[in-house]
């Protein structure tokens, strides 16, 4: 894997003070200098897992961990439920080997609460004599991974090539029936053609409609009992678009509607979705604001 890559890292928007998008530029150290001095602190920031949703028995797949600020996290070892272990690597990044028997198994990041799922399927279920993308987003955002299903992927993240609108986009994760990418930093809001290749195997190309999100806010700590409105503002499509907002600190807010709370944008010019918050005590609030995912067949 190439571990001297930059990319700019955003899972979300998110609330808190002036992080208006949250990003994270990420430059993983050499492998050697890792193994010489691991990151225990980056480690420790480690909260999301991105497993690829189908991986196929005996056959090489590639997992990543991201901190709540989206950045990719060195060192974090992950635990599957058959007892199997695995540890990221410079790139914050992780190649392992499928076992061999089919069926569900969960993974689930060592010192934190919650697993991620993933299904395990036999060769015959996942051969085709050609590349082919079965699932796409319809919508996906600038700053946001969306996932693609097929078949003919690689299951090493680096040896898939994907360019959106002809600029590099970033494996994060990936099997030969699932990837998880992120867009490249320069993209602008529209429709963009969408190429995939791996191992002189082609994809049909498609088009994918990305969006920009920008949350506008007041971004002064919260004081108790205070009612706040977020504006997310939706630059790219006058349709309207479903958002989720999630949050991560509810010992200092109440996210008005529950916890979580979708919403979807008003559509038109505008084309902006509210969220409300009230303080519990005076500090900084933490709200992750997510587009929801709808998937269906690629479109040319």
């Amino acid at each position: 894997m190439a571990a001297s890559r930059q990319r700019l890292l955003a899972t979300c928007l998110i609330a808190s003070g002036f992080i208006l998008p949250v990003t994270a530029q990420q430059k993983p150290p050499t492998p050697a200098s890792a193994a010489a001095a691991p990151d225990a602190t980056a480690a420790s920031a480690a909260r999301i897992l991105l497993l690829p949703r189908r991986i196929v028995t005996g056959e090489r797949a590639t997992l990543a961990v991201l901190g709540v600020n989206g950045r990719l996290t060195p060192g974090a070892t992950i635990t599957f439920s058959n007892g199997d272990h695995v540890k990221t690597d410079a790139t914050g990044r992780a190649l392992f080997v499928a076992p061999l028997n089919p069926g569900a198994i969960y993974g689930s990041i060592e010192g934190r609460p919650g697993r991620v799922s993933t299904v395990i399927v036999t060769p015959a279920e996942a051969s085709s004599p050609a590349m082919e993308i079965s699932t796409a987003p319809r919508v996906a955002s600038l700053t946001d991974r969306f996932e693609l299903f097929g078949k003919g992927f690689c299951g090493d993240a680096d040896a898939n090539q994907i360019t959106i609108a002809d600029r590099g986009a970033l494996v994060l994760a990936s099997s030969p029936l699932s990837l998880i990418v992120l867009p490249p930093m320069e993209l602008s809001p529209g429709p963009a053609k969408v190429k995939v290749s791996c191992a002189k195997r082609d994809a049909p190309e498609f088009t994918l409609l990305f969006v920009e999100l920008d949350l506008q806010a007041d971004s002064s700590p919260l004081k108790h009992g205070e009612h706040r409105t977020l504006t997310v503002r939706v630059s790219g499509t006058t349709e309207k678009i479903s958002l989720e907002a999630r949050n991560l600190a509810p010992d200092v807010a109440e996210l008005v509607g529950g916890n979580p709370v979708r919403r979807f944008s008003s559509g038109e010019e505008e084309n902006t979705a509210q969220f409300e918050v009230i303080g519990r005590k005076n500090g900084t609030f933490l709200i992750s604001i997510r587009l929801v995912p709808t998937s269906g067949k690629p479109q040319p």
